[in-house]
């Protein structure tokens, strides 16, 4: 396996470790039964469950897009040194994203994931 590949299931495992963050964090929260229900008259989550739902929300929004880059680089025979490296850059920043942003600092957050889309353009050139 590539490491553009490597990378890209190292993210589908983080983004699955932030569902599971998430969802323990609104567990305690709102409480399992409000969780198990059809979920009509949920309270917003605020403080660490909002902020872990969010995180997880927006992985899933850029990992879409990083996925669709990887594979397309390896469906067509692009995946080199440069790709390599925006996979790993995407993927550590976006711990660091995630990290950041269940820990409440908002510039620090904005930047960790300026840097993961410098990641994706770093691919996405390569297959132009």
């Amino acid at each position: 396996m590539t490491s553009d590949l490597t990378y890209l299931l190292m993210s589908v495992v983080l983004a699955f470790v932030q569902v599971l963050i998430a969802a323990a964090a609104a567990n305690q929260a709102v409480g399992l039964t409000t969780l198990a229900g059809n979920r009509e008259d949920v309270p917003a989550l605020t403080g660490l469950a909002g902020r872990a739902r969010r995180a997880h929300l927006n992985m899933i929004e850029n990992l879409v897009l990083f996925a669709a880059l990887v594979l397309i680089a390896a469906v067509a025979g692009k995946a080199n040194a440069a790709t390599a490296t925006g996979a790993a850059i995407f993927f550590w920043a976006r711990l660091a994203y995630a990290v950041i942003y269940v820990a409440g600092i908002p510039w620090l957050r904005t930047a960790a994931w300026f840097v993961s889309v410098i990641g994706m353009i770093m691919i996405a050139w390569q297959l132009c």
